[in-house]
């Protein structure tokens, strides 16, 4: 029974403890503490937010070098967030041939497009 009592405690502090971290306004040291998140991920997602801030995920995605939906939604898993919001998948950034990223819409598992 005393067992159980502190591994729910425990459990209920490190909730308590966990905050989300926005890439909006977070520092360096602060993204670090995200899973995943290297100094030069950090570096590059601050050199990003220097122009503007980050719209939400897909501007993200887009603007961060190394960051794509996949990674992105671990990111989000581990606290990291874009304006208060978590990753919530359904589009894909692509490559366009300039070297830039775009979005394009995520075809539900399953379902065939009917294009031609």
């Amino acid at each position: 029974m005393l067992k159980k009592f502190i591994a729910i405690a425990f459990a209920l502090c490190t909730t308590i403890a966990w905050a989300a971290v926005d890439a909006n306004k977070a520092t360096s040291n602060e993204l670090t503490t995200i899973k995943g998140i290297g100094t030069a991920t950090a570096d590059r997602i601050i050199d990003a937010r220097k122009q503007a801030s980050f719209k939400n995920w897909d501007d993200f995605i887009l603007r961060v070098k190394g960051i794509a939906p996949t990674s992105a939604g671990k990111l989000s898993a581990a606290g990291l967030t874009i304006n208060g919001q978590g990753f919530k998948p359904g589009a894909t950034p692509i490559q366009t041939t300039g070297g830039e990223k775009s979005i394009k819409p995520v075809q539900p598992s399953g379902k065939k497009d009917n294009k031609g």
